[in-house]
Formats: C-alpha cells, structure tokens, sequence
C-alpha cells in the first residue's frame, strides 16, 4: 500500500489522482477501512477542468477515485458507500450513466446530494468509503 504510516491511519496518496488542495489526504486507511477523500475533477497532472462539461467533469473525478483505490490496492467492486455532490440535479441522470460504466454491476450504497455551487466552479465531487485488504 502507498502512503506514510502515522499509528494506526495509513495515509495514500498517488500522482496519478490531483494532489490534494489543502491539509488534506487523499485517503486514508484505518481498521481496514479506505476513506477517499472529496475528489474534484481537477487531471492527475493539476490542469482544471470547471469549464468542460458536466458528462467530462465527472469522468474525470471517477478517473481520480479509480486511481486512488488502486494506490491503495482496491478497485471499484470494494466501494461501500460513494457520496456526489452535484450542482444541478439536472446531471442526475448523466451522472448515473457515467458511474454506471465505470462500476458495472457493483452497486454500492450512494448518495447524490443537490449542491448550489462547488469549489471552483465544479459541478460535481466525489468522496467514497472502501473495504481495504
């Protein structure tokens, strides 16, 4: 697993997701728990991405969980609860969509949450809760 070790909480971190923002890890690990922290759809190489569209945005905040549960030796079948904050529920159904392809027939607990605005301008983050090995 990638990430320094500080007690009992493993910290992951990997450059193939955005560095974190602020004091902030990407995810940490704790009594075989995976805590993903809310991903933005900010590239892996730090390029923003608020003027794409939603349909990209969210893509690209999908692609930065999939990147962080694989630091911590996890895929997307080991999600047990993804939380998205999305500004519009209009994106609902688009979103479904997207996270639908890239979770196939995993389906774990979710919530989508109506938000007024996003850091940045986003439409959308992502923070999830995994099993860990």
């Amino acid at each position: 697993m990638a990430g320094n070790q500080t007690g009992s909480i493993s910290l992951i971190c990997t450059a193939n997701a955005a560095a974190p923002g602020g004091h902030y890890a990407q995810a940490v690990v704790h009594q075989g728990v995976l805590y993903v922290s809310g991903q933005l759809p900010i590239r892996a190489d730090g390029v923003h991405s608020a003027d794409q569209p939603f349909e990209v945005q969210a893509s690209i905040a999908l692609d930065n969980l999939v990147a962080i549960l694989s630091a911590a030796g996890r895929s997307t079948s080991d999600l047990l609860k993804v939380t998205v904050y999305v500004a519009g529920i209009e994106h609902w159904p688009a979103f479904d969509r997207i996270y639908a392809g890239y979770l196939g027939e995993h389906r774990p607990a979710r919530a989508v949450v109506p938000v007024p605005a996003l850091h940045h301008g986003y439409l959308i983050e992502i923070e999830a809760v995994a099993r860990s090995g």
